[in-house]
């Protein structure tokens, strides 16, 4: 083996262990960011929507997937896990506009108060944003006149959305549970 054939072959040694140190090891990457529609200006969107949580009658849209056990505080309804599949409309009937369903989870978390770990997200089904969502997650302290999430992200129209959410309960039937609650929506988003 000639001295030039050995440094080939060292050359193409070294650069194959490089080439396959990468491909296990650097699973991230710099790229533009235009190249994702980051080079566009960002829009502030507000959204008035009204969130129905109905919990009783032949058609719920949220229920209990775990109880509580009979062992813990029951004022607060610690540890009740409810699944959920709410309309959001324009107004606060449940006959007004559907733009949207808010869809998630919400787990009572406090034991002394009724505070709820809330995970959604809005997904839309009306005009442009049909098909993109807002995900929203926080504390919400029902009993609070107004409540603040924080908006975490999105798809579709809302990729890299940031923001945040008011809360305030427009109404609540004591009878059954059920809820209407106001929701304003502040997203920055490309």
């Amino acid at each position: 083996m000639t001295t030039t054939n050995f440094f080939f072959f060292i050359a193409t040694l070294l650069l194959s262990c490089h080439i396959l140190a990468g491909a296990a090891g650097d699973f991230v990457r710099p790229i533009d960011r235009s190249l994702l529609g980051l080079n566009r200006e960002e829009k502030v969107s507000h959204f008035k929507l009204y969130w129905h949580d109905i919990v009783s009658g032949e058609n719920p849209t949220s229920i209990d997937v775990v109880p509580p056990t009979n062992k813990v505080n029951t004022t607060t309804k610690f540890g009740v896990i409810n699944i959920m599949d709410n309309p959001l409309t324009l107004g606060p009937k449940l006959s007004s506009k559907l733009v949207g369903r808010a869809q998630g989870f919400y787990a009572s978390t406090g034991q002394t108060e009724a505070d709820l770990l809330l995970a959604m997200n809005f997904a839309f089904v009306e005009g442009k944003y049909n098909g993109s969502t807002i995900t929203i997650l926080g504390r919400n302290p029902i009993f609070h006149q107004e409540r603040e999430l924080a908006v975490i992200g999105g798809s579709g129209l809302f990729r890299f959305a940031k923001g945040y959410a008011l809360l305030n309960t427009y109404w609540v039937d004591p009878k059954s549970g059920g809820t209407i609650v106001e929701y304003n929506v502040y997203v920055i988003h490309y």
